[in-house]
């Protein structure tokens, strides 16, 4: 899973907690990292990335879903159980 969010973005502060509690009660069979767009716009770019906070995840080095803008943690947690 990859968030891309910036410092500045609300929803992307209030995302994060969620996505912070999910990285730590899926350790052991996902992988989270977030991609601050302000220190990284081409990474942004290359992946469509056009509004925060977007959350791609990805399943054996694929994209498998795109999830764009503040959700509830349960739309969350369904989104990652996707790839598991």
């Amino acid at each position: 899973l990859v968030d891309f969010w910036a410092p500045w973005c609300g929803p992307c502060k209030a995302i994060g907690p969620n996505v912070e509690a999910l990285a730590v009660q899926y350790r052991d069979q996902i992988r989270v990292a977030k991609i601050n767009i302000d220190d990284h716009p081409k990474t942004a770019a290359t992946y469509g990335v056009m509004s925060i906070p977007t959350l791609l995840l990805f399943k054996e080095g694929k994209l498998l879903d795109t999830l764009i803008g503040l959700v509830p943690k349960e739309r969350l947690e369904a989104f990652i159980r996707k790839a598991l």
